[in-house]
């Protein structure tokens, strides 16, 4: 459960680190190796994921969204200075439960 959970944080720093790169290259005139390295760094998101245990490839996404939007909250909140309010904490908080509920329910097969 611990490397799960540790892979979904990398995929979602990658996926957000790499797409704020990109984002500033392409939205704040930043130099072109800010998109570059945004760029590598999305193809690494895109192969981590493949590291989970899991079979299920649309199960593994549909938990890492909620993850996502969890990192999403964080990273706009520690990065561009947007505190979150009450009902993004929540939100969150009703992702996680709903990523716990799929990925670790007792299933026969």
């Amino acid at each position: 459960m611990i490397i799960a959970i540790l892979l979904f944080l990398l995929a979602g720093i990658a996926e957000i680190g790499g797409g704020y790169l990109v984002w500033l290259w392409l939205k704040e005139a930043k130099p072109l190796w800010f998109g570059l390295v945004g760029s590598l760094v999305l193809v690494a998101y895109g192969v981590i994921p493949t590291f989970q245990s899991f079979p299920s490839f649309g199960r593994v996404y549909a938990a890492y969204g909620g993850v996502f939007i969890v990192l999403a909250v964080l990273w706009g909140w520690l990065v561009d200075r947007k505190a979150p309010d009450a009902y993004d904490w929540v939100g969150a908080a009703v992702c996680i439960v709903g990523v716990s509920i799929m990925l670790w329910a007792p299933r026969s097969a």
